[in-house]
């Protein structure tokens, strides 16, 4: 059923006589509707995560509902061919990824924050369901791929942006022992991709605009479902422990340095690689 309604939504086209702001309010409306279909399973999952009540439901404990409901909308979504096989691959890759940043952020010795719930499925005092998180990202990019017929213009080596996305990952863990460097890493990301545009299609004419913006927008609003998700009591920051309080806003960066990694991630997908240019210059 979906799979007709991503056909369908793909062959809108605007009528010939609409032009002006009229075209530009249709744009704008099938693009929406494009977005909201490429957060699918961030959609799906966080409505589980405002939905299933703190004490959990038949039964098993909240973070136990919510590794069920994760890895359901994961199957479902790969027996309705909206992901193909080699992109769960990759969506588990983001949660192995996610979940072994989570083990070391709690630990006893960083304790970054912390999941205040008890739950079955917990591994050193964090639950499985942490790493979809992470893998609802690389699931959003990856749809938005298909919807916005996405094409990378002037991107750099696949090694220089592999390098880079490994310093990202690497800071997390390190910048508690020898500094953090994360801006450093940013403004490398910014020469590395200054070029770096993306074109994609809301409706029937190219649009473009620099990628780094599109990882700082996707950041923000990744930090936005962050304070959704710590007002909820899913997780909390050490501040949060007495009173809810509002996630700092430096978080917004690290979230937008992680949509780097994730990108560098989805680019080695084979039918994803052959879209985006690199200059041979």
């Amino acid at each position: 059923m979906l799979a007709t309604f991503d056909r369908q939504l793909l062959a809108i086209k605007a009528p010939l006589h609409l032009q002006g702001w009229r075209r530009g309010l249709l744009e704008f409306w099938v693009f929406g509707i494009k977005e909201a279909r490429a957060c699918l399973f961030a959609a799906l999952f966080f409505s589980a995560v405002i939905l299933v009540p703190r004490n959990g439901l038949f039964g098993l404990p909240r973070y136990d509902v919510l590794l069920l409901a994760a890895l359901a909308i994961q199957g479902w979504m790969l027996w309705a061919k909206l992901e193909t096989a080699d992109e769960v691959k990759a969506i588990c890759l983001f949660h192995a990824i996610g979940f072994l940043l989570e083990l070391f952020k709690t630990s006893s010795g960083i304790r970054s924050w912390s999941y205040p719930d008890a739950a079955y499925t917990k591994v050193f005092g964090v639950p499985l369901f942490s790493g979809f998180m992470y893998a609802a990202v690389g699931s959003y990019m990856i749809q938005a791929w298909r919807l916005f017929d996405l094409r990378i213009r002037h991107h750099p080596p696949h090694a220089l942006a592999t390098l880079v996305a490994l310093g990202i990952y690497a800071n997390f863990f390190t910048h508690h022992y020898i500094g953090d460097y994360r801006w450093h890493l940013a403004a490398l990301a910014a020469g590395l991709f200054a070029r770096t545009t993306v074109t994609f299609r809301p409706l029937d004419r190219d649009r473009s605009m620099p990628l780094l913006l599109a990882f700082v927008l996707i950041g923000f609003f990744v930090w936005l479902a962050e304070n959704i998700s710590t007002f909820l009591g899913v997780w909390r920051y050490p501040n949060q422990l007495g009173a809810w309080a509002t996630v700092h806003l430096g978080k917004w960066s690290s979230w937008s340095l992680l949509v780097v990694m994730t990108f560098a991630i989805v680019a080695q997908l084979k039918h994803i690689k052959r879209r985006i240019h690199i200059p041979r210059d």
